[in-house]
């Protein structure tokens, strides 16, 4: 697998990852469970969902 989500990308789905499963935990909803998804695509850097779509928010390294 390679990266394919940027550092912004990855705060932010942190975040939202997080808020989805505070308010599961909150509101006793096993909904809360899909904040999961987020924050694992945060922590690996790879959005399975991407790649079909040819999308990939991280910065490419130049070559030297």
């Amino acid at each position: 697998m390679k990266t394919n989500i940027g550092g912004i990308d990855r705060i932010v789905r942190l975040l939202i990852g997080i808020v989805i499963v505070v308010l599961g935990f909150n509101y006793g909803s096993w909904w809360g469970l899909l904040g999961l998804v987020p924050i694992l695509t945060a922590v690996t850097g790879f959005c399975g969902f991407y790649v079909p779509l040819g999308i990939s928010t991280c910065k490419l390294k130049k070559e030297a």
